[in-house]
């Protein structure tokens, strides 16, 4: 397992994959520790838990320029992951006890009845390089916190995240083997996935995968949570702050170098704005700095790889030889010494659902541009997608937004937003987007297993 860094192609790390007998024993701890640690009380979790983050928060200015080598995101964009993750975790921590305790039903005379949430077991997180931080930390502390022991499997371009993760649980004196990590390829990790003493599997990736990861685990009836991949769409009304929007939608796209589950990929914007906010958009397109990651002032960094780079490339290309129109020059950046990772960001009109760029996810800095005429339109089109993961709405009136947001096939509805993770909300998609939701109490519903107690009074 080599990782490669988009900067300038050089070796960062090399690790050998897990043995066979290595997983088994890897599994064994696991239900070992399980047994004790689901017995340990929610506070005395909590304690391990907020050790550990404090820890990973405490290691931000060490962690941000190792993440930028790993996977090229440039330097000053990390502390607000760790921050994101450090938020989120407190927030699950915090509401753990409440959404953990028994449900205690109507009195009913002569019978004592509740319902308690017992933890699942042993739960399998695969987390993805392109927030490898957030996303870990978003399925592995609720898990704890329920009472399941952990293994972590990530991504290989970011597999020094796994072992910093086992570092900072190690500080915080968490009991052995109630988390721990490992390297594994993409085969071993679906044998994992099928094995009956993985009891959930939470992943965050590729919708490809994600099926991959389902097939794995049929007939086993265990739990799955899958956020898969987006084609995330934002709608401008035409009552739009132009200026708010235009930012706030640049953000969205191209945090990330548009490398984001999170990140806006088509923009449908009301045709009494239109001609003005496209001419905003470009404008701040342009802003973005394209350089080494690493500079501070760098707002705009490589591609994980050359080959993601060219796939984005080539479907940009495909949509040009359709008919669409690149609003951004080639001179404007001039990247040529940087390195084949490096992808110029891009905004294209005279786009259509034609384009494999408007329908399936484009994982880059590229934005397609529609006109609609009125809301329906818009939200046609907007649904008109086999993800249905976020959906963005930019106006002033938000009776309106809500009456939009009704319509929409989506998991999450924001307005005048683009990239905010709010903990209290779920976070999860609708068709090929995924299924079961990250964050918000029903995070605790899906690494439970509901036990219902009818105890007759003698």
């Amino acid at each position: 397992m080599r990782i490669i860094s988009p900067i300038d192609g050089t070796l960062v790390a090399e690790r050998e994959p897990a043995t066979a007998p290595q997983i088994h024993a890897a599994l064994e701890r696991a239900l070992t520790a399980q047994k004790i640690w689901r017995t340990v009380s929610i506070a005395e979790r909590a304690r391990y838990c907020r050790l550990a983050i404090a820890a990973l928060a405490a290691q931000t200015r060490e962690i941000a320029p190792e993440i930028t080598l790993l996977m090229g995101r440039p330097v000053r964009e990390t502390p607000r992951e760790i921050k994101e993750a450090e938020v989120c975790a407190e927030y699950m921590i915090d509401i753990a006890e409440r959404y953990l305790e028994d449900i205690i039903t109507q009195p009913k005379t002569g019978f004592r009845r509740y319902i308690r949430r017992e933890p699942l077991g042993v739960v399998l997180c695969v987390a993805p390089w392109s927030h490898p931080y957030l996303a870990a930390a978003n399925a592995i502390i609720p898990a704890l916190m329920a009472g399941n022991c952990v293994i972590l499997k990530h991504s290989i371009q970011t597999l020094l995240c796994a072992e910093r993760f086992s570092h900072i649980f190690f500080e915080a004196g968490l009991p052995d083997s109630v988390f721990q990590h490992l390297h594994v390829n993409d085969a071993d990790t679906l044998r994992l996935i099928s094995d009956q003493r993985i009891s959930h599997v939470s992943f965050m990736g590729s919708s490809a995968k994600g099926v991959a990861i389902e097939r794995a685990a049929a007939g086993t009836l265990k739990k799955l949570t899958l956020e898969l991949g987006g084609s995330n769409p934002a709608y401008v009304f035409s009552d739009a702050s132009l200026r708010m929007s235009a930012s706030g939608i640049a953000k969205g796209a191209l945090f990330n170098c548009g490398q984001s589950n999170r990140a806006i990929k088509r923009i449908y914007a009301h045709e009494d704005i239109y001609e003005d906010f496209l001419d905003a958009l470009v404008a701040q397109a342009k802003c973005y700095k394209l350089a080494n990651p690493m500079d501070p002032s760098t707002t705009l960094g490589p591609m994980v790889s050359p080959q993601k780079a060219m796939a984005v490339k080539t479907r940009l290309d495909a949509a040009i030889a359709q008919g669409a129109t690149p609003c951004i020059e080639h001179a404007h950046y001039s990247n040529a010494s940087l390195g084949p990772a490096y992808l110029p960001p891009q905004v294209l009109t005279n786009v259509d659902h034609s384009m494999a760029l408007m329908t399936s996810e484009t994982f880059g800095p590229v934005m397609g541009v529609m006109k609609v005429k009125d809301d329906a339109e818009a939200v046609h089109y907007m649904n008109d997608s086999l993800y249905g993961l976020r959906a963005s709405l930019w106006t002033q009136d938000i009776a309106r937004a809500q009456a939009i947001g009704e319509q929409l096939q989506t998991g999450a509805v924001l307005m005048n937003q683009s990239t905010h993770i709010d903990p209290a909300l779920a976070w999860g998609g609708v068709k090929q987007s995924g299924c079961g939701s990250l964050l918000s109490e029903l995070a605790y519903t899906q690494l439970t297993q509901a036990k219902s107690y009818y105890l007759r009074i003698a």
